[in-house]
């Protein structure tokens, strides 16, 4: 029950935000710039300016993800070589030994 009033809650802030940008942007500038209703929005070169941040944010956000799971899958793959390598000169000093 939790999760879909968790689902809402994100459906609705979404819902919100889109309408609210929209409004913003494709409304707005059609509006006398003295009217009452521009004190409801901050000023349209942040249209552009809010869209941005975000996407350079979240880039940095994934690339910072992928590069953590590619340095950790190698540090794995480092390790199993190795202890590969370690068996082989283990299996090898046992040859020469016999």
């Amino acid at each position: 029950m939790l999760d879909k009033l968790v689902g809402l809650a994100m459906l609705v802030a979404a819902t919100v935000v889109f309408l609210y940008y929209t409004i913003w942007t494709l409304l707005m500038p059609f509006v006398d710039s003295d009217h009452p209703l521009q004190n409801f929005f901050p000023p349209r070169v942040w249209a552009i300016r809010i869209p941005v941040m975000l996407v350079l944010v979240g880039c940095a956000v994934v690339g910072s993800f992928l590069s953590v799971v590619m340095i950790r899958s190698n540090r794995k793959k480092a390790a199993k070589a190795l202890a590969q390598a370690q068996a082989q000169a283990q299996q090898q000093g046992s040859k020469k030994k016999a």
